[in-house]
């Protein structure tokens, strides 16, 4: 099946291994590059080092479909609520619904969890109106990053 005939079931998530984490850099560069760029702060080297001092395998989830890799997430506790620390899909497959449906997945973990996410978002990044049409509430920014938060209806938001 073709990458621009998949289906919803077509997307699988799969555990990350420490061996995956060169390719996760890799995606997440080409993922973040446009935007990193429309802000004059694009650096693959600083982007890297970001990634890595971070990464856990363990929290980290590969996005494949048809059996190629396209994307990742990362979801972290910390304290009672969810981070939603990385979701990236390469470019080649942005577009097609297939960051939609992974987060449909988390959100629907969440909810069952009772548990609210919250997300960062580069500031300029098409991003930020993905997590809004999702149901994300923008609580806060930073010198380069949005805050949102998403909550299971009834929940507190903090």
């Amino acid at each position: 099946m073709s990458v621009a005939a998949s289906k919803k079931s077509d997307v699988l998530l799969t555990q990350a291994s420490p061996d995956d984490l060169d390719r996760l850099v890799s995606i997440r560069i080409e993922a973040m590059r446009e935007s990193l760029e429309r802000l004059g702060r694009f650096d693959p080297v600083r982007a890297r080092h970001r990634f890595v001092d971070g990464f856990d395998a363990s929290a980290t989830r590969r996005i494949e479909l048809s059996g190629m890799l396209v994307g990742f997430v990362v979801l972290k506790t910390v304290g009672d609520e969810w981070l939603l620390d990385h979701l990236y899909v390469t470019p080649r497959v942005q577009g097609k619904g297939i960051g939609s449906e992974v987060l449909s997945r988390i959100v629907k973990e969440a909810d069952e969890a009772g548990k609210p996410i919250r997300v960062g978002a580069l500031k300029e990044s098409d991003s930020n109106r993905f997590y809004v049409r999702h149901g994300f509430v923008h609580v806060g920014s930073g010198e380069f990053d949005n805050y949102y938060v998403r909550v299971q209806e009834g929940m507190d938001s903090r």
